[in-house]
Parts: C-alpha cells; structure tokens; sequence
C-alpha cells in the first residue's frame, strides 16, 4: 500500500483528489502539455505521481501525439537464418547500437521481422511511428512504400534510384572487400575463395572488391546454399578442391559464412591459419571470441545508428538529407590470418 492507494492502482482522480486539482491538470502534466501550469504545481504533481506509483497508459498517450516518439526497424526474415534472424551477429549489433542511440535521443524502439515487405506500411501507420528503419531487403519496392507512408524513412544497404524523404545508408561494400584483397596479397596469397549466397547486391560488391586486388582469374566464387545442412553438403563435396586449387585464404561476405567455414573445415581437421586462412566481413560479436579470432571488415554499428536516427529527425522537421550516405569501413587484423613469407 502506498497512502490509501493500492500500488498500481492508482486513479487519475485519486490524485486529482489528494492535490485539490482537476483531473484535467494532472493529464495535462503527464503529458508534458503545462504552459499554463506553474512549476510549483507540476513539481507536485510529479512528485505525487512517483509516490503513489501511479503507471500512465503510455501507449495511449504515444498514440493520441502527433510524434508518438516512436522508431520503427523492420528486419528482413530471409531464409538464410533459418527463423533466427534476431541472433545474427549483424542483426543484434546494428540493433544494440540503436537500441542505445534511441535511448539517449528519449525515443522508443519497435522491432519487427517479417519475410513481407508489404506489411510495412500497416505495421507503420499502425503505431504513429516518427521514423522507420529497414534492414536486408536487397531489391524492395522502396517507390511503392514512399507512396503508401506518410513517415520519413531510413534503409540498411537498398539498392534502389534515389527517392525524396528515403534515405540510403550504406557502408563501402567494395572498398572493404578491397581492403580484405588488398591485404590478402600482401601477406603472399597468390589464390583465393570468395563465399556468398548469392552474387548480388552488397554481396557482389564485397566480392568484387575483393577480387579487384588480385590477379584476374586467381579469385574463385562459390555461391553457397543459405541453410546449414545444404552448406555443409556442398563443403563436403568440394573441400579437397580447395587443396587442387592450391587456394590458401577464404574471404567470406559476413563473419557469419566466415566462422561456419572456419567450424566445417577444422572439423575436417584443417588449421587456421596454418592450413588456410579465413577472412570475414562486418566484425560482429562471435568474430572477437572465436578460435582463432577472426580477421575481418570492421563496421561501425554506432555510427550508423547515430546517423540514422538524425537522418530520421531532419526528414521528420522538413529539413534536407543526403539521399544516399555512404559510411567507411576498416580492416581489423586478429588471428585467423598471417604472412605466408
């Protein structure tokens, strides 16, 4: 009990009634409208509130705003994490990173998955939502979206034509497979293996660049299966061409495809980095803990969610924003590589 009042109980008239005010004051302090409140009064009131535990309805309130403080980020549930798309190393650091920047910026986070993109703009106009963030839909109809919402909003990696309060926040995709190639040769890899899921989009790009720093035709492709169980099948039937290929380093296009390989091949009782060396992209958290570390692209989650959400806030005030911002990426060198020489 706190006073005469059940803890979580508690009316708006119950503290009307204990102050001598009208109900219509203590919603208006509750939801920040007090211009013509005084400030002794509002400090009574929210000291009230704390005391007796009174809980707002704050979906109500969020709703009933024009700025329901709310960041949407809907996640593309690709095949590909096989139902676990929120335990994906870059899933879970680009959304820790914004989970962080909302919190400084007094904004809430929505999350949604889905394999649909045309259940965005309901789910959108279904919260008020100030912003929206969308991750991994490679080729969506980001046109026929901006048509169907009202609000600004931010995309992980599109490729798309440039559109009006759409903004496209990439990372240098081909500069950090150059980077990986780059620094492959240096240490005196004359072949190579690039893994992906497909040869699009950023994927393409980050093998390309990879690609671009070596001799032509010493870089070979592997589109590898999406699930697990087809991977390893498809690893199974072409390990030892790896050693025919005289291939002595792997560049992956995540640390996810990096670190499977690096499991399959060391349970084939290969090393690395003695027997072969591993390369991945986007330095998520399993990369920092794996055995041997893991030598990969670095990028900054922090920055980008930092970016998004001030994309989102001058969108939202009417303010200009770059259609496409294009952020940097850099080598972290750790121990799943070394100098061949």
């Amino acid at each position: 009990m706190v006073g005469c009042m059940e803890y979580g109980r508690v009316r708006l008239t119950d503290i009307a009634d204990k102050l001598g005010l009208s109900t219509a004051t203590i919603s208006n302090v509750i939801h920040g409208k007090v211009n013509k409140v005084s400030d002794e009064t509002v400090k009574r009131v929210q000291q009230e509130l704390q005391d007796s535990g009174y809980i707002p309805n704050m979906a109500g309130i969020l709703l009933a705003q024009n700025n329901s403080r709310i960041i949407g980020v809907i996640i593309d549930d690709n095949v590909k994490y096989e139902g676990r798309v929120l335990e994906d190393g870059f899933v879970m650091a680009s959304l820790n990173a914004l989970s962080h920047e909302v919190n400084e910026k007094g904004y809430f986070l929505m999350v949604k998955t889905t394999k649909a993109i045309d259940e965005i703009p309901v789910f959108a106009s279904m919260w008020n939502m100030d912003g929206l963030i969308l991750m991994g839909f490679c080729e969506a109809d980001y046109e026929k979206l901006r048509d169907q919402m009202r609000i600004s909003f931010v995309v992980y990696d599109g490729y798309f034509e440039s559109r009006s309060r759409i903004v496209n926040l990439v990372i240098d995709h081909f500069d950090g497979g150059y980077q990986a190639g780059e620094y492959a040769k240096n240490l005196g890899h004359r072949k190579a293996l690039c893994l992906a899921d497909n040869d699009i989009c950023m994927e393409k790009e980050r093998m390309d660049g990879f690609g671009e720093a070596f001799e032509p035709g010493t870089v070979i492709r592997w589109q590898i299966p999406a699930t697990m169980r087809e991977r390893r099948e498809f690893y199974e039937q072409r390990l030892e061409c790896l050693r025919v290929l005289e291939v002595t380093v792997v560049f992956a296009v995540s640390d996810y495809y990096a670190l499977d390989f690096m499991r399959f091949v060391q349970e084939k009782g290969w090393r690395v980095p003695e027997d072969i060396q591993i390369i991945g992209f986007d330095d998520n958290g399993a990369s920092r803990e794996s055995v041997p570390l893991l030598t990969t692209i670095h990028q900054d989650a922090a920055l980008r969610a930092r970016t998004a959400i001030e994309c989102i806030e001058a969108m939202r005030d009417g303010e200009a924003c770059e259609a496409k911002i294009v952020l940097p990426v850099t080598l972290t060198v750790r121990e799943s590589t070394r100098d061949m020489k």
